[in-house]
């Protein structure tokens, strides 16, 4: 087949809502979302509908961060919507799309999703009941690509796999990058991925642990200090 968009698509992938966030730092028990995006991609990776959150987030947003995504503190005072009920919004929409059977791509999905659920206990809000099925890109190439060599973050694997991302690191372009680096993985190893999307969430689980268990195997045969962080995917 000439065009990608002929190549063979299991069904998640033919439509699937995409998620990200921007955040005040990396530590999942501490850092509040400043900015999130949740669409829904058709099979060409088109977004057919979508929503986007700017947070008061409550906090000052280190300078640190505020390089990453160019969202100041002043900014998110005078633009952005109440933390609690942004959150309350997004876990709603999501909910929404997990009831529906919709996939929802998430790239490193264990960071969103586990932020996303403190924020949500942060605020008094009802977090996502063990949500899914949740499509992780990072931990599908990392699985069925395994001996690739090189970086394996958002903006490399969008140009492994013919993705144009522009804006790195805002949550939009993020999340719809994400999807359609989903739907290239899909289309590549259809004959692997081709299994009902609940199905696929409960390999990413299993492939998620086995991945973390040989980071800290390798960590440990290098010397490299260890770490404390909840390997469980996608919500520590």
């Amino acid at each position: 087949m000439n065009s990608v968009t002929e190549q063979p698509m299991p069904e998640w992938a033919q439509k699937l809502a995409v998620f990200d966030t921007e955040t005040t730092g990396i530590a999942t028990e501490t850092t509040r979302i400043v900015q999130a995006h949740v669409s829904v991609l058709d099979a060409s990776g088109t977004p057919t509908e979508s929503r986007d959150w700017l947070i008061d987030c409550g906090i000052e947003i280190p300078e640190q961060a505020t390089r990453v995504h160019g969202i100041t503190t002043e900014r998110m005072r005078a633009e952005g919507l109440p933390a609690a009920s942004s959150i309350a919004d997004i876990v709603e929409y999501l909910n929404e799309l997990f009831s529906a059977g919709t996939a929802v791509v998430a790239y490193n999905a264990s960071y969103d999703f586990t932020i996303l659920d403190r924020e949500a206990k942060r605020h008094g809000i009802a977090p996502l009941n063990r949500p899914r099925p949740i499509v992780d890109p990072l931990i599908i190439d990392r699985q069925l690509d395994r001996y690739r060599r090189g970086a394996r973050n958002l903006v490399a694997n969008a140009a492994q796999y013919g993705v144009q991302l522009e804006n790195a690191h805002d949550a939009s372009a993020d999340a719809i990058a994400a999807g359609r680096v989903a739907q290239a993985l899909a289309r590549k190893f259809f004959d692997q991925l081709d299994i009902p999307a609940l199905e696929l969430h409960e390999k990413q689980e299993t492939w998620a642990l086995e991945q973390a268990a040989n980071y800290r195997a390798y960590r440990q045969s290098v010397g490299k200090p260890m770490y404390d962080d909840d390997d469980a995917w996608p919500v520590g």
